[in-house]
């Protein structure tokens, strides 16, 4: 019998493109993807380092993980948290039998197949490797890995959707962000490999991420260039039906862009705004304010009018005041966003902020967030609302569930549909009632796309 694996998947939609990356090898080196960790030969923990919850979610998960497995599995921590802290864990925690930064295989003790025609190698190291050091935001060009994650193939989605990372890293240096000391700088694929994997997915919705996505091919200015993003973006349009961009910079969301997007099928816009009050935007060097905010997206629904809007925004950075706190609160009653996240600051270790001086206290930040998530549950149920009687399309995602336009996958509610209608397929249906951030439809039946 082969050996089975199994990947839990911790963080953002970037860590889930990497665990189908690592599906693939796994199934190139002739191992079984299993649903139940207990089973597993090989049991791997993909994880997320962002900020202090995510790391201890990370580690209650390795830990419970640990317990579950059988006698004899291979425990594998791998992700950003492998990455950053690669030695703390190798040191801290016996329970894992490897941990995997960036660029190294997994170890599974099974022998692997030949590489693909991508030139990709698969073998895996048992020798125990040197990972990430303690966090710098010194960011310096680096040797593409052999083992390269970005560009290695993935197998079909089971899903009807897909993200698909376009780029790695991130070259920009906002106050609180760590991500590039241990993501790296930007790296941006091909075009033609991105499109490879389009097609080879098979999904009726690309979801196209990377930590800017808008800076996209900026890195490679020879071949790719500033602005690349809008090519891209209409190149993907061109092969599936829908087309959504998550994690948007509000300064490289040029008209080109916008009318790439509106022309996509999903005029839906994840803006990563931050924060709205200037000078403190200035604080986490961030650009832009709320004004130019509040006009982008005026601009956006004027072109057109079923446009959808996420952000999400940071709440409590060292330095916040009472009038910056207003400033959010107003520009989310003004806004009236269909989505948006708030998010506690989190105090990274080598980041700008941490030694900042005025760092908000905790009950504060309670506070606060309390009163902006109170106020945009009003909003988003309002919108929610707004829609019964309306009719939309919907892709099914599975039986019962489908999202239109409006909903991305994995992040905002859903429709509730018929269970009659065929998962992967695209219907026009009713909207009767919405049950907070979902909505609820009947009747229409699925068409071809």
């Amino acid at each position: 019998m082969a050996s089975r694996f199994y990947i839990e998947t911790l963080g953002c939609p970037k860590n889930e493109v990497d665990s189908e990356k690592l599906v693939g090898t796994l199934l190139a080196q002739g191992l079984t993807a299993t649903d139940d960790e207990t089973d597993a030969d090989v049991v791997v923990v993909n994880t997320c380092a962002f900020i202090e919850d995510a790391r201890k979610e990370s580690i209650d998960t390795i830990l419970a993980l640990s317990d579950r497995r059988k006698k004899g599995a291979r425990l594998v921590v791998t992700g950003c948290m492998a990455e950053r802290y690669g030695d703390e864990l190798r040191a801290n925690l016996p329970e894992a039998d490897q941990i995997a930064g960036f660029g190294v295989a997994i170890a599974t003790g099974v022998a692997p197949v030949a590489a693909a025609a991508s030139g990709v190698a698969t073998s895996a190291s048992t020798t125990a490797v040197t990972l990430g050091k303690k966090p710098s935001l010194t960011v310096a060009s680096e040797t593409v890995p052999s083992f390269d994650l970005l560009n290695l193939p993935r197998p079909k989605s089971r899903e009807p959707w897909a993200y698909v990372k376009i780029a790695e890293g991130c070259d920009r240096n906002c106050g609180f962000c760590a991500i590039p000391s241990f993501r790296g700088p930007q790296r941006s694929r091909d075009i033609d490999s991105i499109l490879r994997e389009v097609d080879e997915l098979q999904a009726k919705e690309i979801v196209l991420v990377a930590q800017d996505l808008a800076s996209y091919g900026k890195d490679r200015p020879g071949e790719l260039g500033a602005g690349s993003i809008v090519p891209l973006v209409r190149a993907v349009s061109a092969k599936v039906p829908r087309t959504r961009l998550l994690y948007l910079y509000p300064s490289d969301l040029t008209d080109e862009l916008i009318e790439a997007i509106l022309a996509s099928g999903v005029p839906y816009f994840d803006l990563s705004l931050q924060h709205v009050s200037k000078p403190h935007l200035r604080r986490m060097r961030r650009w832009g304010d709320g004004e130019r905010f509040l006009k982008r997206i005026a601009d956006i629904r004027s072109r057109d009018a079923q446009s959808a809007f996420r952000s999400n925004f940071i709440v409590g950075y060292p330095g916040e005041t009472e009038d910056d706190h207003d400033q959010l609160l107003a520009f989310v009653r003004e806004s009236s966003l269909d989505w948006c996240g708030f998010f506690e600051y989190s105090p990274e270790e080598g980041t700008y902020a941490v030694d900042l001086p005025d760092q908000v206290p905790a009950g504060l930040m309670h506070e606060r967030i309390a009163e902006l998530r109170e106020l945009q549950d009003a909003i988003t149920a309002a919108k929610r609302d707004d829609l019964i009687d309306e009719v939309v399309e919907v892709l099914v995602d599975e039986t019962g569930v489908g999202r239109s336009h409006r909903e991305a996958p994995q992040i905002d509610g859903i429709v509730r549909v018929p269970d009659t209608l065929a998962t992967g397929s695209f219907a026009k249906v009713r909207i009767v009632d919405a049950e907070g951030p979902d909505l609820v439809a009947e009747g229409a039946s699925s068409h071809a796309r």
